[in-house]
């Protein structure tokens, strides 16, 4: 780039030796025509153009789509927003109430710890973490005694979060995409979409996912909040603490900083003996007939009358016996964390592989973090012994980032997360009875459910073990609008070039 000529005389009437002599700052000062008629020895003398230096997280994304249009799209997709969840809450104060049994549950225990003073975990073994009493008392401010109210007030709680979820990925340069297919699938998956824990803890992994490498403390809390309101989110952890250049500082600190809040407080109000109370009860689940595991019995069962659907009051929820499920069942319990470590084992391995490969490109980084998620996420729903529909919900947050993100090989993974989102729906709640009568039709809508889900975690496995190579896109996915590529030396917390280290 030139600029304007200074109060020297132009280049063009110097001697030849004159204009060899100038310092750098002034030849490039010279104006095009005067910088045109140099003689060969003056321009030969000039340093070469230095490139503009590339963008950073804060400049403005190249070849940005003009104002109007991306206004008049951001419009679409919230309508789309307000039409689903308004939806939702019909469904959970109306014509589908009763799946959101787990809904009023919580108002129960939100009523019982206000007026008596028993609180779960406080007071006695409870099946969730003892964060999950934060999200439940929140609409104990509109309601304890009304389940149409409290159920209004949660369906606002879940709004709230997935709005949060929204906004964060409309920000990317694919977020009308990642953004529809977060609604969408919502709305495949249907009101245990919005009437389950599940629901707080989906749009909290989004937006920790979203800044896992260019703000891992953050990220770092949110899914260790996550977990201990639900465990599932806990799977991103490990692929982010593998992606992270300070593993140390900015993922296990924050992480036990929130462990430590969260068990101290319990502690404080004795009960600690109750805090890890949620591992025990899990472990005295028996088969439940929505899990992978169950799928041979499922077939089974409609030609013998030897397999049968029975309820379990104690964990609401349908379990199948027959020869062999209760073996099955405590198998389970010892394949789940090993299935965990093995994914995990996998996960280092592709990081010693990939090498500076990692660091050096973003969008590998990031296609590392939300697949590593992934995978582990599809393990903890496939070696599960219990399959409840809400599990489906733990696939979106990765799908939406990698969507948002812009990275390759995942429209048909979100293709086929969609479709399993809908299967889940018809068979809860539109076709529970008919499944847990062993009708035909229904039955094999679960069974084929369940292999599609054993089919997203092969081919998974498969994408993590060819190592594949991420092409950078110029302008798009994580290298732009703050997203991981800001960093072109892919470092991690905004230290260029730091080492590995614990």
């Amino acid at each position: 780039m030139t600029t304007a000529p200074g109060p020297d005389a132009p280049a063009a009437a110097q001697p030849p030796a004159a204009a060899a002599a100038q310092p750098p700052a002034a030849a490039a000062a010279q104006p095009p025509a005067a910088a045109a008629a140099q003689p060969p020895a003056a321009a030969a003398a000039q340093p070469p153009a230095v490139p503009p230096a590339p963008a950073g997280p804060t400049d403005p994304v190249p070849s940005a789509p003009p104002r109007g249009p991306r206004l008049a799209r951001d419009a679409l997709v919230w309508l789309f927003f307000v039409a689903v969840h308004v939806w939702g809450a019909h469904l959970g104060t109306g014509p589908m109430a009763g799946a959101y049994t787990d809904v009023e549950l919580y108002r129960s225990w939100a009523q019982t710890g206000l007026e008596y003073g028993q609180w779960p975990v406080l007071d006695g073994a409870w099946v969730y973490p003892a964060g999950a009493l934060l999200p439940i008392l929140v609409p104990a401010v509109v309601s304890t005694t009304s389940t149409v109210a409290y159920t209004l007030g949660w369906c606002a709680l879940v709004t709230v979060l997935d709005a949060v979820a929204v906004a964060m990925l409309l920000r990317r340069r694919r977020g009308h995409l990642a953004a529809t297919w977060w609604i969408a699938f919502l709305l495949l998956l249907g009101p245990v979409a919005m009437g389950r824990l599940d629901a707080v803890i989906a749009p909290m992994t989004v937006v920790a996912l979203l800044v896992a490498l260019t703000h891992p403390r953050t990220s770092a809390v949110l899914i260790t909040a996550a977990a201990w309101i639900k465990v599932s989110p806990g799977a991103a952890i490990i692929p982010l603490l593998l992606a992270s250049r300070r593993p140390w500082r900015d993922v296990v600190q924050p992480a036990v900083l929130v462990c430590a809040v969260v068990v101290g407080t319990v502690v404080a109000l004795s009960g600690g003996d109750e805090v890890l109370s949620f591992v025990r009860t899990q472990g005295e689940r028996g088969l439940q007939v929505e899990s992978v595991a169950a799928t041979g019995w499922l077939v089974a069962g409609l030609w013998t009358p030897t397999i049968r659907r029975e309820f379990n009051p104690d964990i609401i929820s349908v379990e199948i016996y027959g020869p062999g499920t209760q073996a099955a069942a405590d198998v389970l319990g010892a394949v789940l964390p090993i299935a965990v470590l093995l994914t995990t084992a996998l996960l280092w391995w592709r990081r010693r592989r990939e090498g500076q490969h990692l660091w050096s490109d973003a969008a590998v980084r990031a296609d590392f973090v939300v697949r590593g998620t992934f995978a582990l996420t599809l393990v903890l729903i496939v070696a599960n012994k219990v399959g409840s529909p809400q599990f489906i919900s733990w696939l979106a947050p990765p799908v939406a980032a990698a969507l948002a993100f812009g990275l390759p090989r995942w429209r048909a993974t979100a293709v086929a997360v969609a479709v399993v989102a809908g299967a889940t729906q018809w068979v809860y709640p539109w076709y529970y009875p008919l499944v847990m009568g062993g009708q035909p039709l229904s039955t094999m809508v679960l069974v084929g459910r369940n292999v599609a889900l054993v089919v997203l975690l092969v081919v998974t496995v498969v994408h993590l073990a060819r190592v594949p190579r991420v092409p950078p896109v110029a302008g798009e996915g994580p290298a732009t609008e703050g997203t991981p590529g800001a960093d072109p030396s892919g470092a991690v917390g905004d230290e260029p070039g730091q080492q590995v280290r614990a």
